[in-house]
């Protein structure tokens, strides 16, 4: 009987395909992340009060019981075998995921401020991550960025000094004349971040000619700064997919 559970409820357990219980746990998770999306406007919480409450402690024992069945048939699991087995499941990544979506009730429960009510929330939106569990893509989204993990470690560091350079030309350039936005290094970065990212809020702009010079060679490198990375990821998402279609 823990063997067929084990089948159900482990989705390593299978070469492919998804079991029913797990469908069903993806369905599960999906639904308790839109109760949760709609539990963030008030108007709807005190229109159906009742709903939200019992849809509340329905997730909770559903995702209760399913952690405990995954807990039960973690050592038929090669990797959680032997005496310890469970101990490291529990300490495992997606056990872990698991464990931090069943807080967000428990958090709600004990807390009434507004704070731990939006906190709460906040992780029982991101349980949705828990479907990543079931899916082979997100391991191939993993290999990609770790394939590729120098060349976007290089990007980030080249990202890093273009900010730190624009923002402190820029510092040194229109500090005098705009205290408040560019009075320090630190406070040029908001400008120097919505620029080289090319977003260019507007909020902050130079004034000055020469600011107005070095504002139009930042936005320049930024789209080297945005296409370099995407770049990498293209080529490292094309390799992963093409060596998945070679095993097959």
């Amino acid at each position: 009987m823990r063997a067929k559970l084990h089948l159900a409820v482990d989705p390593s357990a299978r070469a492919r395909g998804i079991s029913s219980f797990n469908l069903v746990a993806c369905g599960l998770i999906l639904i308790a992340v839109l109760v949760a999306v709609l539990e963030t406007e008030q108007t709807l919480v005190d229109q159906y009060p009742s709903f939200f409450m019992i849809a509340d402690g329905l997730f909770f024992i559903i995702f209760a019981i399913e952690y405990c069945l995954r807990l039960y048939v973690a050592p038929l699991n090669p990797r959680f075998s032997g005496r310890f087995g469970r101990i490291r499941y529990i300490f495992s990544f997606w056990a872990v995921i698991d464990l931090i979506a069943l807080l967000p009730f428990l958090l709600a429960g004990a807390g009434t401020s507004a704070y731990y009510l939006r906190l709460a929330r906040l992780f029982r939106v991101l349980g949705i991550a828990r479907l990543g569990r079931f899916t082979h893509a997100w391991r191939v989204l993993g290999g990609a960025f770790y394939s590729r993990r120098y060349e976007l470690l290089i990007s980030a560091l080249v990202a890093l000094l273009l900010l730190l350079v624009s923002s402190t030309f820029l510092y040194l350039i229109e500090a005098d004349g705009q205290p408040d936005a560019f009075g320090s290094v630190p406070r040029a970065l908001w400008w120097s971040v919505a620029t080289l990212t090319t977003v260019g809020y507007g909020d902050v702009t130079p004034h000055t000619p020469i600011g107005q010079f070095f504002a139009g060679i930042t936005a320049v490198a930024g789209i080297g700064l945005v296409a370099m990375p995407t770049g990498i990821l293209a080529a490292a998402f094309s390799d992963a997919f093409q060596k998945q279609r070679g095993d097959k």
